[in-house]
């Protein structure tokens, strides 16, 4: 059930230590804020000096107080802070929200100060936020705990900036979305974004929850929780672009970035990332019950993004499905029968293959866009609309709003707000993800759809990212997110022959393969299995690069030569003796895991051999990767087309590929000794697929 925060969220008295009359101080910020809800629950000021503050009594300390207090908020300088959270603490408090700085961002003292208190505070049984946060609120209780106030609203959002939160309020407001709780997450000495996240997944006024995270914490249970929220969660990161600090020593480690590993995690999640303030509320417009309280209705997860695109007007039209294309959804040419029904109901140089443009009918009949949004709507070949243009500016031309100087005035003004309100009519009807974008958003017309649920926006590119979160494969559920195994015994050799051993072990497939260290155990190992052979130099990075492998050795002549000149070059302490693998009709893959400190095992996939890191075909995932979803990954790829077979070559066998895939970033998760486990290549064939080559970097 995670953690209890109701006295948190919904205490039964609270008190503000550091409340003050000084309006530089944060204390008087929040103490004016704690009482505009003075009847709701009793609300105690604590300054040192004692007097008056904001006209009240203020009490010197809490022992002053004479009660026991719920919830206390410690608004003091950082020397007195540990002596305010024993003294909350000694009067019963369950907990507390630390306003105070100077801890963990400070450096190692005060990330040592930090635990210390957050230990006092969970012995005591209480729950801390922060410290170094700028406060909480919560609407559905009457409790206003920060510096500024929060429209309500469905929105739960739980922020590391506070300038950011008051962005989101001022964007989210022309979409009438407001907020159930506002917290400041602070430094998560005790109460993490995990706990928030599980807490707000549980309270039932809150129907999306908002992130802006600069640390996890632990990434993968953030992940879990999101997943199992059953309700949109929309993250927006800092950070994303920036490679790990640790110094790569692999393929994996080069291509793996922040943000591949932020995006796996979102994708495996359900989670929407998004990248600014105004995506974020685009995304939340579409997902979160807006001012009608109607929640939009996401497609079905597995379905296509099939999107038709609907305008009065060829060059909104086209932007928009370039637009549409550009979110990932798609636009495909309507089917005939399709295009028959919308051509009985649209008059002869209306458009009907996707874009389906009005040509001016609007003006003539503005019921036209609602038989037309009623036609796509029943098309089993669409999933979702995308209406685009003029629609409002009648209306809007009526109320005074500048309508491009239509005539008709009111009768048309009158037939587009009748549109409006027939369009609601058919989404009753036939439920699909509907959204609009139009030059005149805030007309009656567009305010009846809005007020119905129905997305509108003035941007295109905003409606068509809309539009991409509703159609979303939605919620991947806890499942989506793997567990990871239990820890196997410690990786003892990480030299190439021992990371072969290990992987071989959990069904790995590998040619037949010797070490040896000179000229004799090199005819030995030959004499084991037949040619061709091929030669490794062993403890070289990137050996191919190096010039430390030489392939199609035909004999023991060619395989003794092969070996004298490369190490009179390179001079290696071990070489590899190996079978050539039969490359014929064979494509080359990359598989490797890079354990990542906020979310641990992070798996990658792609094309792979000596081109990897120049192409960067890859795709990533949150380690083990099922063979199910390995599969996926495969054919999401780029050059996907090439798995299957192109200019008379044969497909090859994704299943196998997949199947090693999975048992490859098992054994990297079983191990977490281990910082890079990467195959490549693995090849695979027609018949199946072979390991050629592997590498390991403990930590």
């Amino acid at each position: 059930m995670g953690r209890d925060l109701t006295p948190l969220f919904d205490p039964v008295s609270v008190a503000v230590v550091g409340a003050s009359d000084d309006p530089a101080k944060y204390g008087h910020a929040v103490a004016a804020q704690a009482l505009r809800a003075p009847g709701r629950r009793p609300v105690h000021l604590v300054n040192r000096r004692g007097g008056t503050v904001l006209g009240r009594t203020a009490a010197t300390s809490l022992a002053e107080i004479g009660e026991p207090v719920e919830l206390v908020v410690v608004s003091v300088p950082a020397a007195g802070f540990e002596a305010a959270v024993d003294d909350a603490l000694a009067c019963g408090a369950r907990a507390i929200v630390a306003i105070t700085a100077g801890f963990a961002e400070a450096g190692a003292a005060g990330l040592a100060r930090q635990r210390a208190v957050a230990e006092r505070v969970r012995a005591a049984g209480a729950v801390l936020v922060g410290p170094n946060c700028l406060g909480i609120a919560d609407n559905t209780t009457e409790l206003y705990l920060a510096s500024d106030r929060f429209a309500p609203g469905g929105v739960a959002l739980l922020s590391q900036s506070g300038n950011l939160a008051l962005e989101l309020q001022l964007r989210c407001a022309p979409h009438g979305l407001g907020f159930s709780r506002f917290v400041s997450l602070g430094n998560q000495a005790d109460v993490t974004l995990v706990d928030l996240v599980e807490d707000c997944a549980r309270h039932e006024p809150t129907t999306a929850i908002a992130v802006y995270a600069e640390d996890f914490g632990d990434g993968r249970a953030f992940a879990r929780a999101a997943a199992a929220a059953g309700k949109p969660v929309v993250l927006l990161t800092a950070g994303r672009g920036s490679a790990s600090a640790r110094s790569a020593q692999s393929h994996t480690g080069a291509l793996t970035s922040s943000a591949d590993v932020v995006a796996a995690a979102c994708r495996d999640a359900g989670v929407e990332l998004v990248r600014t303030p105004r995506e974020m509320t685009v995304v939340l417009a579409a997902l979160a019950p807006g001012a009608g309280g109607t929640r939009h209705r996401p497609s079905p997860a597995g379905r296509r993004r099939r999107t038709a695109v609907f305008t009065d007007g060829g060059g909104h039209g086209v932007i928009a499905a370039d637009a549409a294309e550009d979110a990932g959804l798609a636009v495909p040419e309507l089917s005939a029968p399709t295009q028959d029904r919308l051509r009985s109901v649209l008059w002869e140089q209306s458009a009907v293959g996707n874009p389906v443009d009005l040509a001016g009918m609007g003006e003539q009949r503005p019921l036209s866009y609602a038989d037309t949004v009623a036609g796509l709507l029943g098309a089993d070949e669409v999933d979702a609309v995308l209406m685009t243009g003029y629609f409002g500016g009648y209306a809007a031309s009526e109320g005074g709003l500048g309508g491009g100087g239509q005539t008709g005035g009111s009768v048309l003004a009158e037939g587009e707000t009748r549109a409006a309100k027939e369009i609601v009519g058919h989404l009753a009807a036939t439920p699909k993800p509907l959204v609009v974008q139009s030059m005149y958003p805030a007309s009656p017309s567009c305010r009846v759809l809005a007020e119905a649920g129905v997305p509108v926006f003035s941007a295109t590119e905003d409606a068509a990212r809309a539009l991409a979160a509703l159609t979303g494969r939605g919620a991947a559920g806890p499942s989506g997110i793997p567990a990871l195994p239990p820890a196997a015994a410690p990786l003892r050799d990480p030299g190439y022959h021992g990371v072969r051993a290990l992987l071989a072990a959990a069904g790995v497939p590998f040619p037949a393969a010797r070490e040896v260290t000179d000229e004799t155990g090199l005819l030995a190992a030959a004499a084991e299995f037949e040619g061709p052979y091929v030669l490794k130099a062993l403890h070289v990075l990137h050996k191919s690069d190096a010039g430390g492998v030489a392939l199609r050795l035909d004999g023991r002549e060619a395989l003794l030569a092969a070996y004298r000149e490369m190490h009179a070059r390179l001079g290696a302490p071990a070489y590899s003796v190996e079978a050539m693998a039969d490359l014929s009709d064979g494509i080359e893959l990359i598989v490797g895991v890079n354990r990542d400190p906020r979310f641990g095992p992070v798996a990658l996939v792609g094309l792979g051999g000596v081109l990897t890191e120049t192409l960067r075909d890859v795709a990533f995932a949150l380690a083990p990767v099922p063979a199910g979803r390995a599969a996926g990954l495969l054919r999401g790829l780029r050059t996907a087309p090439l798995l299957a077979g192109v200019r008379g070559r044969p497909g090859v066998d994704v299943a196998a590929a997949a199947d090693v895939i999975e048992r490859i970033t098992t054994v990297a998760a079983e191990h977490p000794e281990i910082a890079e486990l990467e195959v490549n290549p693995l090849l695979v064939r027609p018949d199946g697929a072979l390991a050629l080559d592997a590498r390991a970097v403990l930590a």
